[in-house]
This record gives structure tokens, sequence and C-alpha cells, in this order.
């Protein structure tokens, strides 16, 4: 194996690592600035360009940004810093609602120069100098269009530097820190009409159901990677290395598809899932989610029965492609022994539906009524394990319904299972046609 392509895999180890500990820390049942003081700690003890770190949030009842937790730095002395909306690092992140990358001092001096003198000063005494930081890596923290703070990061006195492939990674930290922040804000929100000892339980199993699920993908990608970088003992060929990178790519791509479900299920629980309708064809789009879910899967085959006549509707295509790929997944981790799997299409006076068959295990009448509720599993007849999040057919739900449909299911216990959603037609295609 090349150096370059060893090194390549330690630093994506590294990673791994890094993201197993910070969102283990992230599930531990503490309040917010326990949660935010202990990833933080993680981060730097796993995370080595930065030297110093703080996690600034937006507190609405001053209008100011304040320090929630940090490394590095004497966090007494920071506390007492109070940013304005704009203002330096935090301040033009936050507004910009995306990374920003300083590889030089100058390019640090330069985003902190409009820092007010007050907390120039106390920067200078929570550093113990006043050197401003060699380079930055700034992240917004946001879930969807709620944003709650940025996640700073800096390098002193090492010659290392932060560059564009610690972004991805940094970016995933925050999207953990942030989905912490917007759980606990919720559950504050909602603990007026909850008892406290039943959101307990449920912060406990659904928690213990994530950990579990998103260790799996992360375990597989160590375990892979571990072996391509025992050189020395085993030499693989390269056959073998490029089925073993194509594994990590695979599970790398699950991670996120895991990590993207709680996010939209974050959205959708707050109102802020965003639609945005266009003339669309739904064949193509159930053709183009079929060709996907196809790759992944040897036993199953994917056939889409929609004619070319289906009527256009206004709905968001990247919204309802991911909610055919959701009924998809399901559909072939639900049929073990693989088959066919059916999308058809429905045309009816106020909607069209499009329902997708398998022949899978089937559905229990008991677990049809909350199978679209968050993190329900189907019991397998068989006993097997299913994986995932329990999110996707609640996604699934979330966006057919922002979109003025509805979805349900019929199933039979060992004859398969049929997931059908509603897209209305109303709308300016369907006023386009009724005048032609």
């Amino acid at each position: 194996m090349s150096t370059s392509n060893g090194h390549e895999l330690e630093r994506l180890q590294r990673e791994v690592f890094a993201l197993t500990e910070v969102a283990k820390t992230l599930t531990s049942p503490h309040n917010l600035p326990e949660l935010l003081r202990a990833a933080l700690d993680k981060l730097a003890q796993v995370f080595e360009p930065a030297e110093l770190g703080m996690v600034m949030l937006w507190d609405e009842s001053s209008g100011l940004f304040r320090a929630e937790a940090a490394f590095g730095f004497d966090f007494e002395a920071l506390r007492e810093m109070g940013m304005r909306a704009g203002e330096s690092i935090s301040g033009k992140v936050y507004d910009a609602g995306t990374w920003s990358l300083l590889t030089t001092p100058h390019q640090v001096a330069e985003m902190m120069a409009d820092m007010r003198p007050a907390n120039r000063a106390v920067m200078a005494r929570a550093l113990g100098t006043d050197t401003l930081p060699h380079c930055t890596l700034a992240v917004p923290l946001k879930v969807g269009d709620r944003k709650f703070g940025v996640l700073i990061l800096h390098t002193l006195n090492r010659s290392a530097k932060f560059t564009e492939h610690d972004v991805p990674f940094v970016e995933t930290v925050a999207d953990l820190i942030a989905l912490a922040i917007d759980r606990l804000r919720l559950e504050e929100e909602s603990a007026a009409i909850r008892d406290a000892q039943q959101v307990d339980q449920l912060r406990s199993e659904v928690m213990a159901t994530l950990s579990h699920e998103l260790r799996t993908p992360l375990a597989a990608i160590k375990g892979y990677a571990t072996a391509l970088l025992i050189d020395d003992e085993v030499e693989w060929p390269q056959e073998k290395r490029r089925e073993f990178l194509g594994l990590i790519d695979a599970e790398c791509d699950n991670l996120q598809s895991m990590i993207g479900e709680i996010l939209d299920s974050s959205l959708i629980d707050v109102g802020q899932l965003v639609i945005e309708p266009q003339p669309v064809r739904l064949q193509y789009i159930a053709r183009e989610a079929a060709e996907e879910m196809q790759h992944r899967t040897d036993i199953h085959h994917i056939v889409v029965d929609i004619p070319s006549s289906f009527p256009i509707v206004d709905a968001d295509p990247r919204r309802i492609k991911q909610v055919i790929r959701n009924i998809l997944d399901n559909a072939m981790k639900y049929s073990p022994n693989g088959g066919l799997v059916m999308i058809s299409g429905q045309v009816r006076p106020m909607d069209v539906v499009v329902s997708i068959s398998d022949q899978g295990v089937g559905i229990s009448p008991e677990d049809l009524i909350p199978l679209f509720e968050k993190y329900f599993r189907v019991k397998s007849p068989t006993g097997y394990h299913v994986p995932g999040t329990g999110l996707g057919l609640p996604v699934a739900r979330g966006i057919v319904e922002a979109h003025g449909g509805r979805i349900w299911a019929e199933s039979k216990v060992g004859q398969g299972t049929t997931l059908s959603f509603s897209l209305p037609r109303a709308g300016l295609s369907y006023d386009a046609n009724v005048k032609e």
C-alpha cells in the first residue's frame, strides 16, 4: 500500500474513533453545559490539530453570543465575553450559516478586526497572551433553518494547520452537537406537559437504539481500516484492498444516511421541513430511486410500473425521491429472501397514488397501527435483526403530509406488504391540464 493511502486510512480511522467518542458523549444523560464540555474534551483528545476550541451559543434574551464550553482557554475568563450579532468570527459564521477556514494569522486578524475592545481584553485573559490564533476553523451549529451557535477551533503555537480535508469531519461533529442541543431544548419545552420519568425512559431507549445503530457502521469502518493498516503482517492484494475501501465507502454512506434521517426527523418535529414544489413526473423519480436502490441488492428485482401518461404533479422531487427510497429500503430489509419489489401508480380524481409492494415477511395487524411512529420497529417473525434508526417511515410520512398527502400500509404476514402514499393533483400543473 502506498504511503499516501496509509496516511489517508490512518486519518479516516482517527476521525471514525473521534465521531464514536463524541456521539457516545452526546447521548449521555447530562444537561447541556455538561454535554458540551464533555464533547469538547473528547474532541481535544482525538483531533490533534486543535489546540483551542469553544462553543459559542446565541442567547435570545441578551442578544449576545456566550461561551458555553471550551478547551485550552481559561473558561471562567471566557464566560465574561459577550459577542454581538455579526461581531468577529462567531457572528459572521453564524450569519452566513456556513463554515469558514482561516489558514493564516492575517486572515484570523481580519475576521476578528471588529471585535469590541472589552471582548478583545477578555480573549487575551482567557488565552493568557495577546497573540491571536494562527489558524481557525469555525462551523455553524444548526439543524435545518434553526441555528444555535458556532463551534470554533484554533491552532495557536503548532505548525499544523486545519485544511479543507478536516471540514467534513468537523461539520459532522457540529451536526451531532446541534442535534443534541435541539433534542435537549425540545425536551425542556415539553417538560411542563410530560412526566419526567417517562421522558427519561424514552430518551434512554431512543439513545440506546441510535447509539447501537450508529456504532454498527462505525465498527465496520474501523475494522476494515485497521485490517488495511496492518502492512507488516498481511500483504493484501490490490483487489482485496479495493474491496475493503469499497466497503468502507458504503458504510460511510450508511452512516451519513442515518445522521440525515435523525436531522430530518428533528426538522419535522419543529415544523421546519422545507418543501420546494415544482412540476414533476413521478415515473421518472421512481425509476431514478429504483436504479439507485437496485445497486444495493443482488437478491431483489425492483420494477417500476408507472405509465408514461401518468399526470404531472407539483411536488419537491428531492423529497419525494427520499420517500420512495425510504419505502424501498424498508421493503428490502423485510424481504430477507429477496424477490420482486413493484412500484406502481394509480390516478384518482383528486390525487395520485404511488404504491410499493414486496414479497417479504409481512406485518402483523397490531404492528400496522404504530408503523409510522418514530423509532417503532416491526418485530421480525424470523427473529433476525433489521438495521436502521426506525426513522425512515416516520420521515416519509412527514414529507408526504407536508405535501398535503397521506401514507398508509396494507400487509399479510408471510405474503408481503404494500406501502402507498398519495399526492394531491391540485396546483399549477393540474390547473394547466384542466384548461387544456
